[in-house]
């Protein structure tokens, strides 16, 4: 049995910021398949032994459980000692980064992709409110990225890892990433280190069958 566990499905781009540590970090990791898209992670079931929430992604951990992907991210950063922080101000800086990413990056660019690859609603109004809010955020991270390698630093961190989780995906966004090319510099530096696999290679269920 692996030391750690990770209950994920492989379209979840929040289930991916912890597996890509796990991998990156050479942790003893294996990854569980849920089976999202037909209801497992919304299961009473699942719900009473795994995430109250309802949610993907939960680590398995020495008899704890831990759920949302910064919680984990940090947590791991610790147990694992790599893409942590040196002191107390740059442990602030990369906290600021994953509550961004959450509230703001991630947020809009992971319900517009499930708008636009999954639920097939086609360009809506609703669409066209999410998209604008994503490129807002992608603004953002591309000015601060703007001389800089990494996000904090001279090298990743968690912060990293959460803000890319979502964008390695462009064709299932729908967004046109040219203009942002310290988004694509940037992830191009992530791609390039050792162990980096992309997400559907990465975890299990894909593709989806076609009942999902």
């Amino acid at each position: 049995m692996a030391e750690y566990a990770l209950h994920c499905f492989a379209q979840s781009g929040n289930a991916y910021k912890p597996a890509l540590m796990l991998e990156l970090s050479g942790a003893d990791w294996e990854a569980k398949w849920v089976d999202f898209f037909n209801g497992a992670s919304r299961s009473p079931e699942f719900r009473e032994s795994l995430n109250e929430m309802g949610e993907v992604p939960v680590l398995e951990h020495g008899g704890k459980l831990l759920t949302q992907s910064g919680v984990i991210l940090d947590y791991l950063a610790e147990k694992l000692d790599s893409f942590g922080w040196r002191d107390d101000d740059e442990r602030r800086e990369i906290l600021r980064w994953i509550l961004f990413d959450n509230h703001k990056l991630t947020s809009y660019t992971a319900t517009l992709r499930f708008l636009r690859q999954f639920a097939r609603t086609g360009e809506t109004p609703v669409t066209a409110f999410f998209e604008a809010r994503a490129k807002s955020a992608y603004g953002v991270l591309d000015r601060h990225l703007d001389g800089r390698r990494f996000v904090v630093g001279d090298r990743p961190t968690i912060a990293d890892l959460s803000l890319c989780g979502y964008l390695f995906w462009p064709d299932e966004i729908g967004i046109d990433f040219s203009p942002y090319a310290n988004i694509a510099r940037w992830l191009d530096a992530i791609r390039s280190l050792p162990r980096w696999q992309a997400p559907y290679d990465l975890m299990p269920g894909h593709p989806l069958p076609k009942k999902a």
